[in-house]
């Protein structure tokens, strides 16, 4: 069983930080890609950042030079830091893992972290 949890979500002021974190656990072989999404009410789940087992990251062009992917393999962990925070940012987050769980290798998500940025 692997379950994927995240934390740090919350209201911020626009130009605001947050600091999201996504901690992986259960039988965990090795951990591939990972990677967050953010979707508001009524739009697809966009993909916001994703990162590699080799560290090799990708963004959306909306958050770019504002948001920063790392991961922290010892501890299963990853994060996501929110710099100069807009309303646009405003959605629910969520976290992606490819997983291998040592018989086989599987797609995991969380539960979502609601993200508001409002004055």
């Amino acid at each position: 069983q692997v379950q994927l949890v995240e934390s740090g979500g919350g209201l911020v002021q626009p130009g605001g930080s947050l600091r999201l974190s996504c901690a992986a656990s259960g039988s965990i072989f090795s951990i591939r890609f990972m990677g967050w999404y953010r979707q508001v009410p009524g739009t697809e789940r966009e993909l916001v950042a994703g990162i590699t087992s080799g560290v090799i990251t990708k963004y959306a062009d909306s958050v770019k030079g504002r948001f920063t992917i790392s991961r922290d393999n010892a501890k299963n962990t990853m994060y996501l830091q929110m710099n100069s925070l807009s309303p646009e940012d405003t959605a629910v987050y969520y976290c992606t893992a490819k997983i291998n769980y040592g018989l086989g290798v599987g797609d995991y998500w969380g539960q979502g972290t609601q993200v508001t940025v409002s004055s």
